[in-house]
């Protein structure tokens, strides 16, 4: 279980490899802010292919992920519900939803449950904290990846409700390492951490409506630092684990 205090500018961002930060922005919008399962959309808007290896047939993943938050209208009822009963202990969104899975999908949801908490601190400032269950996390490949995506989601739903983003917390049941990764493992354990860049999560202060956001509108690092990383710690190749 791994903890994040956003309001001590706390990153779960790792500096062992780059981080494709800007494209897991996009697919995070493609599921919660177009609530969509069209891989042509995602490609066009967001530069984004890698869900093409779960495409049904019909360049879209199916009934799940987007398509599971559209059909249940599941944003619109957390927004609703934070909003208007702040102390209530339902806040919450599924994305596992089994009578969904009956229809044709693609992956089922790894990162499927997030569960938010109203929290009033003594300081008079009303804090957002949220949970992320993840059932399974191919760590090595996209560990990292899951936990800035719904750090920033987190960030956003609070922007969006009035709230001060506060605690984040990122909880896998199941990680996994594939035997195909485990030359890229031993390579970053040899790394060292670039500690001389800012990895600040920030949010677009003029935007503050979740349909406003945009990838361009969420930031981790700047050029300088991206290229720093690429410069000392180059990417690896990481064949695709299902």
């Amino acid at each position: 279980i791994c903890t994040y205090d956003l309001t001590k500018n706390e990153s779960p961002l790792i500096t062992l490899r780059p981080i494709a930060t800007k494209s897991s922005v996009g697919e995070l919008l493609w599921i919660y802010q177009d609530q969509s399962n069209d891989l042509d959309l995602l490609a066009d808007k967001y530069n984004v292919t890698w869900w093409d290896e779960w495409d049904i047939g019909n360049r879209s993943i199916g009934s799940c992920y987007g398509e599971t938050v559209r059909k249940h209208n599941s944003l619109e009822e957390l927004l609703y519900g934070i909003e208007t009963e702040p102390d209530g202990r339902r806040h919450m969104i599924c994305l596992w939803q089994t009578d969904d899975f009956k229809e044709p999908h693609g992956l089922k949801p790894c990162a499927f449950l997030t569960m938010w908490n109203v929290r009033h601190g003594r300081d008079g400032v009303d804090y957002l904290d949220m949970c992320l269950i993840q059932r399974s996390s191919d760590f090595i490949t996209a560990g990292c990846i899951n936990q800035v995506q719904y750090a920033e989601l987190l960030m956003m739903v609070a922007k969006e409700v009035g709230m001060k983003p506060g605690m984040f917390t990122w909880k896998p049941v199941n990680v996994q390492l594939y035997d195909r990764h485990l030359d890229q493992a031993i390579e970053m354990l040899r790394r060292e951490p670039i500690s001389d860049i800012d990895a600040t999560i920030k949010l677009r202060e003029e935007a503050t409506s979740f349909d406003e956001f945009t990838s361009d509108d969420i930031k981790v690092l700047d050029k300088e630092a991206i290229q720093k990383v690429k410069t000392r710690n180059p990417q690896l190749p990481f064949p695709l684990g299902i």
